[in-house]
């Protein structure tokens, strides 16, 4: 399985999510202990970034890593499809339906 990070494609979706919460480069980075710079680099898919670092700006836009990272993989998938249909759901209906598809997943030979 040779599958790699699309790292302009992460950078997007983070900057998609900032725009949407009304924060600037500046406000994210400060926010996130990095320099706007950073962001800015992060954003255009020019620096790679930690897990720490990744997990650090998810939270403050208060969304999962894999949400940033779901389209950022370069994967044809089933699950590249449902994400935009939870896009605008409520935090706990999301949740519902992940518990949902894992009892499923969990009992798939029983099916």
């Amino acid at each position: 399985m040779d599958k790699n990070i699309d790292y302009a494609a992460l950078g997007k979706r983070i900057k998609e999510k900032r725009i949407s919460e009304k924060l600037t480069q500046e406000q994210l980075g400060e926010m996130c202990e990095l320099s706007s710079a950073h962001i800015g680099h992060i954003e255009r898919g020019t620096r790679i970034l930690s897990v720490e670092v990744l997990f650090r700006i998810a939270q403050v836009l208060n969304v999962s890593v894999d949400y940033l990272l779901f389209d950022s993989v370069e994967n044809d998938n089933v699950f590249n499809s449902i994400a935009p249909l939870l896009k605008d759901n409520d935090k706990n209906k999301i949740n519902r339906f992940l518990n949902i598809v894992r009892v499923l997943a969990e009992n798939i030979n029983e099916l």
